[in-house]
């Protein structure tokens, strides 16, 4: 990432509430419900008063929905980025879908180990690099503007943490994010800094 001279406030969100075509394991689908349309309303509606400059969202069709409602409602542009997209469930697409099915990498995940991932898939550290090289262009691309990122709860509760300085990299664990909830990062020359996890402020200790 080139220097910042001006930061940039990247305001990191779930998609909204979401509903899918089949109750079976997939890396795509999910259309917003009645719910989910009204929470990206309410998204934003709490962000009239920051003067989002540009809407960026995964390309699932959950956060583009997501995404669309709140540029149509702020008037702003919204594109779509690949890179944001939710981990790959990989050779567990086509089975039903349930907790239990993700359990074992879960479980490594929430232990610090990201060298697993679904079998035939991205491990947990891809997921971190990915998202990661995404929002340091995003950043890099918006330096002294806000942006609203729309993007899912796991690739956010794996990466957020890890590129942010003053929290350690486990801080997501058992702080799940809601739909549309935002975390709010800064960052300039000095680093990333995490200001809000699931629309709670922050004073956290630096990373030990």
């Amino acid at each position: 990432m080139s220097d910042l001279f001006c930061a940039a406030t990247l305001i990191v969100a779930r998609h909204a509430e979401a509903e899918y075509e089949s109750d079976l394991a997939s890396d795509d689908g999910g259309s917003l419900t009645l719910v989910g349309r009204e929470q990206s309303r309410e998204l934003a509606d709490s962000l009239r008063d920051r003067r989002v400059a540009a809407i960026w969202c995964s390309d699932m069709a959950r956060a583009v929905q997501t995404a669309e409602i709140v540029a149509a409602r702020l008037d702003v542009p919204v594109r779509v980025r690949r890179g944001l997209r939710e981990f790959s469930v990989g050779e567990l697409a086509g089975k039903p879908y349930s907790t239990d099915l993700f359990a074992t990498v879960s479980s490594a995940w929430s232990s610090g180990d990201l060298s697993d991932g679904c079998p035939g898939a991205e491990t947990g550290s891809d997921v971190v690099r990915r998202m990661g090289t995404e929002l340091e262009s995003l950043a890099d691309q918006h330096r002294g503007e806000t942006v609203l990122v729309v993007s899912h709860g796991s690739a956010m509760s794996l990466t957020l943490p890890r590129l942010a300085s003053n929290v350690r990299a486990d801080f997501a664990v058992g702080k799940p994010i809601d739909n549309t909830g935002k975390c709010e990062l800064a960052v300039d020359a000095d680093g990333w800094v995490l200001r809000s996890w699931n629309r709670h402020l922050l004073d956290a200790p630096g990373r030990d």
